[in-house]
């Protein structure tokens, strides 16, 4: 994609519930996304000739969520007010599908956000989060045999994984 228009226009919604669900629903999220598009668009000859331009957005929303973290604890003492993006539909995901999600590791949260619900490759996701794609695979591995069984205690209600119709 040549024009930032497009790229955003394609991008925004994945990249927003991806960052979401990787941050845990942390108040800012959206602002993260702001800002990692802004940047995107202020360098955008260098992002479009990035070997990926998504994950180059979506590496730079992280990274500006945890700076933004780091910036809020140290100004507050104690814990942050829950607020703002966790009240929010994240996109359409099932809520207890959500919360299983949320409830994941750290890194295995950010693949399933990465692999699945931006639908990058298992290359573009460790390029995005500086490991290896091996790495990635075993991460969604875990991840989805973690939230397999959890669904196997709901089974019936409804909530499964893409490409689970027909199990």
């Amino acid at each position: 994609m040549d024009d930032f228009g497009d790229f955003y226009a394609a991008r925004k919604d994945a990249v927003y519930r991806a960052v979401l669900v990787a941050t845990r629903g942390q108040p800012g999220a959206e602002d993260a996304v702001a800002e990692a598009f802004t940047r995107a668009y202020a360098r955008w000859a260098a992002v479009r000739a990035h070997p990926d331009p998504t994950a180059w957005v979506l590496r730079t929303a992280l990274n500006e969520q945890r700076s933004w973290w780091r910036r809020l604890r140290r100004e507050l003492l104690g814990d942050p007010p829950e607020r703002g993006a966790r009240d929010r539909d994240p996109g359409g995901l099932d809520e207890r599908l959500r919360a299983m999600v949320l409830a994941l590791p750290r890194r295995q949260r950010e693949v399933v956000a990465l692999r699945l619900l931006a639908d990058l490759s298992a290359e573009e996701t460790g390029r995005s989060l500086r490991i290896g794609a091996a790495t990635v695979h075993v991460h969604l591995h875990r991840a989805l045999a973690t939230l397999r069984a959890q669904l196997a205690g709901t089974a019936g209600d409804g909530v499964r994984l893409a490409g689970e119709e027909n199990r």
